[in-house]
């Protein structure tokens, strides 16, 4: 087993690189919720739907009325299970399926969104349908492979700056600008 595989990414971001063919992931941040030797499970941050908070509340019979939170956008999360709702957020109160991810919790369940239609919810969260799933050393191998590069996570970048400027606000966590990456790797 490789020493790349013993990496716990949990709590980073993935930052794909300008040759990530897979148009599910171009131009991605993902924030990586669980990362084990089974394989890794993150969210995508940086990619907006035309669906708000209140049509997503309107589908589930909940309500947004006046809050703040109405129009903000539910994200594309990743290809696998577009059908489920995840809710990453500050991590207040006790919903029944948060767990705790760094200095965020992530749940799917119900409650979370009915605290937030209660006006009780976290005043901080993201919505997405779907998520990003890798399997047993597979993140690993595309990370190898120069698919991704990953940096420590920001609950700033995630939930106080625009999803159209999270993929650089990412890559300026590590020093680089975009027009520094190469869609290629060199080689001598």
């Amino acid at each position: 087993m490789s020493e790349r595989a013993n990496i716990d990414l949990t709590n980073q971001f993935l930052i794909a690189m300008p040759a990530m063919a897979d148009p599910n992931f171009a131009g991605a941040v993902i924030y990586v919720c669980e990362h084990t030797p089974k394989g890794a499970l993150g969210l995508v941050i940086n990619r907006p739907t035309d669906l708000t908070l209140a049509g997503l509340f309107e589908r589930i019979e909940l309500s947004l009325d006046d809050s703040p939170q109405a129009e903000a956008p539910v994200f594309f999360g990743g290809p696998v299970q577009t059908d489920r709702g995840f809710v990453l957020h500050a991590p207040v109160g006790d919903y029944n399926s948060s767990i705790k991810v760094g200095d965020l919790a992530l749940t799917t369940s119900r409650d979370v969104l009915q605290a937030v239609s209660d006006g009780q919810g976290p005043g901080k969260l993201l919505v997405t349908l779907g998520y990003a799933g890798w399997g047993a050393g597979q993140l690993e191998d595309e990370i190898s492979e120069n698919a991704w590069l990953s940096v420590s996570a920001s609950s700033d970048i995630i939930f106080n700056v625009p999803p159209a400027d999270r993929f650089d606000a990412a890559l300026a966590l590590l020093g680089i600008a975009p027009i520094m990456l190469a869609g290629e790797a060199g080689h001598a």
